[in-house]
């Protein structure tokens, strides 16, 4: 015989108590809805001030309810927001950087226009003007300091011709292929320049140390003349380099002369103009190929 799918109330005394309160529980609610209906009918005053009543007892209870929820939403809500605003700032991140990009290419394409543009406008200036180029490379790392730019024998460059930038002197050609030029910059140490303090006037002479820097000494012995700061140009002796172009400033001084740094810095400049001699017969006094490893 299969056995009864479930006990009977009758075999369990707790079922039986539980069963007996839920009718009462049941009688009871029946019987105080039906007093409420008629109290309602019967009695509205009275049954609005029960209703009021049943409102403050419930108040409590209604509020602690309405609290829990905003919570729980306000934490929901809250936390949604948050990780909203961590995509947003990743986002806006990411748009910095790539605009910090775009600045930056930008500023290095009006650097170079301007450069372009100053070189254009010394050629148009300079009648010994020969040729114009980009510098297309330089050397940092040894002693001997040299310079490629992107003109050659066939834009009618030769040995010995001077180079310079808007910026100031750059040095002078000592290799000239068929479109490009290696050109000894005036940092190198065998070159050795005539030159005058533009404060003053007074003689120079200019050599290049290998670092990147030049050598100021006075001709005449005595007094240190330099100060920080002080700009040294061409002084157009030997007919080579033309008078007045800007070569280096002052940035330290030592005990019988200065040390200074080129204004025309290949690192720095992206053109260069070829130019004839101030005097044509100083071109054939250059020494060729001078300054060669």
């Amino acid at each position: 015989m299969a056995p009864p799918t479930g006990a009977r109330p009758g075999w369990s005394r707790r079922a039986q108590y539980g069963l007996f309160f839920s009718f009462l529980a049941a009688i009871a609610g029946l019987l105080i809805g039906l007093f409420l209906l008629g109290l309602s009918l019967v009695a509205p005053k009275a049954y609005a001030g029960v209703r009021g009543v049943a409102l403050d007892v419930t108040s409590p209870i209604t509020r602690a309810l309405n609290g829990a929820t905003t919570t729980v939403s306000g934490l929901v809500s809250g936390a949604g927001n948050y990780w909203d605003a961590a995509r947003q700032n990743a986002a806006l991140k990411q748009q910095r950087k790539l605009l910090e990009q775009q600045i930056i290419q930008a500023r290095a394409i009006l650097n170079e226009n301007r450069q372009l543009k100053a070189a254009l406008q010394l050629r148009e200036r300079s009648p010994q003007a020969v040729a114009s180029g980009r510098i297309v490379g330089s050397s940092f790392e040894s002693q001997r300091r040299f310079a490629v730019v992107s003109a050659g024998s066939g834009d009618g460059v030769r040995v010995g011709m001077p180079v310079r930038a808007s910026e100031g002197l750059i040095g002078r050609v000592v290799e000239a292929g068929a479109t490009a030029s290696r050109v000894l910059l005036i940092s190198d140490r065998a070159t050795i320049l005539p030159t005058r303090l533009l404060r003053g006037g007074q003689a120079v002479i200019s050599t290049g140390r290998g670092d990147g820097t030049v050598d100021l000494r006075p001709l005449e012995v005595g007094r240190n003349p330099f100060r920080r700061g002080d700009v040294v140009v061409t002084s157009g002796t030997g007919g080579l380099y033309p008078p007045n172009v800007p070569v280096a400033r002052v940035v330290r001084l030592d005990d019988d002369g200065a040390i200074a740094v080129p204004l025309a810095d290949p690192a720095n400049v992206s053109f260069a103009v070829v130019e004839q001699p101030y005097q044509p017969a100083a071109l054939a006094n250059a020494p060729a190929g001078a300054g060669q490893p």
